[in-house]
C-alpha cells in the first residue's frame, strides 16, 4: 500500500536547499551517512527522527526548527 505524504515546510526547504546544492535525495544521504528511508520520512513529517533532522539542518544551514518553535510559541 503505497503512503502518499506530502513534504512539509521543512521538506520543502531541504528540497529547496539540495537542489541549490546540486544534490538529489540519494546522494546527500550516502554523502552524510544519512539512512534515505529517515530523509524521507523527515520531508515527509512521518517520523519525527530528532536527531537526523538536527544534522540535516547544520548541513544544509535551515534554521525552521527554530522559526517552528517560535510561531508555535507566538513569539
Amino acid at each position: 500500500m503505497s503512503d502518499n505524504r506530502k513534504a512539509t515546510p521543512f521538506g520543502w526547504e531541504v528540497k529547496r536547499k539540495l537542489a541549490e546544492l546540486q544534490l538529489d535525495q540519494r546522494s546527500f544521504c550516502k554523502q552524510y551517512n544519512i539512512p534515505e528511508a529517515r530523509l524521507s520520512e523527515l520531508i515527509t513529517g512521518k517520523r519525527p527522527v530528532k536527531r537526523y533532522r538536527e544534522m540535516v539542518e547544520f548541513v544544509l544551514n535551515i534554521n525552521q526548527h527554530t522559526d517552528e518553535k517560535k510561531m508555535i510559541n507566538g513569539r
